[in-house]
């Protein structure tokens, strides 16, 4: 998890992400299973057929209820004629909506409920974290959040992790802890322990015990943040989806789909799912490249010109990682330089103004309306292409965000990640794209689609 901090943005300071896990394979209950399929419009997503005996977990985001935030609020009469429906009526399905903003907050929430009786909780979705976090009673270092910390004395089910060769012990070898120290150098450490989680009323599956961090120190954004911890979706134990993978529960895979810029939303697929018949592209994800999801990124085309870099420039360090816990997208020196240049060179009906915030010097353009939809019109195509010549093609909402002060103002959501040479691709990126993490496959798809149009059709 690189985090949302924008102080990385246009400082010398390296997103080099940092992060601390408890590994240990010997502990995993029983999680959560359920099955939805996704119908947009003329494609419906359904789990395969060939892995009968493996569920899948369809989990609805949403944003901020209306009037929270002037992005997140919806309207029209949310009727829509796409609908979500059970793929298989043996699997089961649950349901979690998505809260909060993308841009305003710099993260999507989802809820989790926690104990006996149950405890909730809004956690950031995370692909970059595989410790699901939240506060506890005891922390004496924590902030003020979104609800009350968690309370394992108030919890019938609970139980801490006892002390044993696979895991991280603490100093008086009695507990099992973790401890995450991310990009902008906020800090979460705590202890491990097990209870029974939840997802809501909307979930068909009963509640089951997993493990999860109960976090005695915070330190930077996570201390001041509105949400209450992490849900952690990354490659490793003790991700909530190696937890599922590990008990036979769900194929090794998961699937994300956040919204667009102006009515957001989306969901998160636990398990596989069978790709739409045209449209899907993919790259190679290495695992052994590093702990956090990458892709084999060789060109960007800005308005259909190759931008003259060498491939290997988003090959450095991690390589080019995708990470949902990010807001923005950060590119190498060499790679940014040249895909600023490429889009100052093909804008030209706009103004350049100053950007919202006078800590960072925002690369922003006036005059080119509040119609999302028309901003090719004014900005150009940027295309992606893998290791194979794939393409993915993204609109401007992939890499622009609304000026908050400036009514038809829109400004650059790509940044120079400092003097580090990893690309990291944050939640912008891939508005309106669903995001398949096919690890079973060692691969990760890409399929652009209406994501918003997943959150009309639930009631939570």
């Amino acid at each position: 998890m690189a985090r949302f901090t924008r102080a990385l943005a246009s400082s010398a300071t390296s997103i080099m992400i940092l992060s601390i896990f408890v590994l240990f394979n010997n502990l995993w209950s029983s999680v959560f299973v359920s099955a939805v399929a996704l119908d947009t419009s003329t494609t419906i997503l359904h789990p395969p057929n060939a892995d009968i005996n493996r569920q899948t977990m369809f989990l609805p985001l949403f944003p901020s209820p209306p009037n929270s935030s002037p992005i997140s609020s919806f309207s029209g009469d949310g009727k829509s004629q796409r609908h979500l429906q059970k793929s298989d009526t043996h699997r089961r399905n649950a349901r979690m909506a998505l809260h909060d903003d993308l841009i305003i907050d710099g993260y999507y929430t989802t809820w989790l409920w926690i104990g006996s009786p149950p405890q909730k909780f809004a956690l950031i979705v995370d692909t970059g974290s595989t410790v699901t976090y939240v506060p506890c009673s005891t922390c004496k270092e924590c902030g003020n959040h979104q609800d009350p910390k968690f309370d394992p004395k108030s919890s019938s089910t609970y139980k801490s992790l006892k002390c044993n060769k696979n895991c991280t012990c603490d100093k008086d070898k009695k507990q099992c802890v973790y401890e995450n120290v991310y990009a902008e150098f906020s800090t979460s450490s705590g202890v491990l322990g097990e209870d029974i989680i939840s997802f809501g009323n909307q979930s068909e599956v009963s509640p089951q015990r997993a493990i999860f961090g109960c976090e005695n120190v915070e330190t930077g954004d996570l201390y001041s943040q509105h949400a209450d911890g992490i849900i952690g979706l990354g490659r490793g134990y003790p991700s909530l989806v190696d937890q599922l993978v590990d008990r036979g529960v769900i194929s090794d895979s998961f699937s994300l789909c956040y919204g667009g810029m102006d009515i957001v939303g989306g969901a998160i697929v636990l398990g596989d799912i069978s790709p739409p018949s045209a449209g899907m592209v993919y790259s190679y994800s290495n695992p052994t490249r590093s702990p956090y999801y990458n892709i084999e990124l060789k060109e960007l085309h800005v308005a259909g010109k190759l931008l003259p870099l060498s491939e290997s420039v988003f090959n450095g360090s991690l390589g080019t990682v995708l990470d949902s816990g990010t807001t923005y997208g950060y590119l190498p020196e060499a790679a940014f330089l040249a895909f600023k240049k490429a889009i100052m060179k093909e804008v030209h009906s706009v103004k350049q103004i100053k950007g919202p915030d006078p800590t960072y010097d925002d690369i922003c353009f006036s005059g080119a309306g509040s119609d999302v939809s028309q901003l090719l019109k004014t900005f150009p195509s940027v295309e992606m292409v893998f290791g194979k010549g794939q393409k993915l093609s993204l609109t401007p909402e992939n890499y622009l965000f609304r000026h908050s002060k400036v009514h038809g103002a829109y400004c650059l959501g790509i940044f120079q990640n400092g003097k580090d040479p990893t690309t990291m691709l944050g939640g912008i990126i891939f508005r309106n794209t669903l995001v398949m993490y096919d690890r079973k496959n060692d691969k990760i798809g890409f399929w652009k689609t209406n994501c918003s149009d997943l959150r009309a059709t639930l009631t939570v």
